[in-house]
C-alpha cells in the first residue's frame, strides 16, 4: 500500500473535495482519501496510484503539470460538472 499526496488542478470548494472523496473511496484497492481544499492536494491510501491518477483525470482534477492546452480546458470543465454533482450530493450515473 502506497500513501501519497497528490497536487491536483481545479479543486474549488467542498463540493469539489466530496466529489473527489466518494469516487476514489469506492476504487478497489483505496485505503483513505482526504482533500485540503486549500493547498489543491488529495492525499491517498491506495494499493495503486496510477488507477488514482487516472479517475483524478476523469473527473477533471488532474495531477498538476500533467495535462495542458485543449486537455486542460477540458479537465477544467470536467471539475465544473463534477463539483456541481458533489454540491448537489447526487449521483452519476455512469
Amino acid at each position: 500500500m502506497y500513501t501519497e499526496t497528490l497536487t491536483v488542478e481545479n479543486i474549488k470548494c467542498g463540493g469539489c473535495a466530496g466529489q473527489i472523496e466518494r469516487k476514489l473511496s469506492q476504487l478497489e484497492g483505496v485505503a483513505s482519501v482526504t482533500v485540503n481544499i486549500e493547498a489543491g492536494q488529495v492525499s491517498v491510501e491506495a494499493d495503486n496510484l496510477e488507477t488514482v491518477q487516472a479517475e483524478l483525470a476523469r473527473l477533471g482534477y488532474p495531477v498538476a503539470g500533467t495535462v495542458s492546452g485543449v486537455s486542460a480546458l477540458g479537465a477544467k470543465a470536467k471539475s465544473f460538472v463534477s463539483c456541481a454533482i458533489g454540491k448537489t450530493g447526487t449521483r452519476e450515473s455512469d
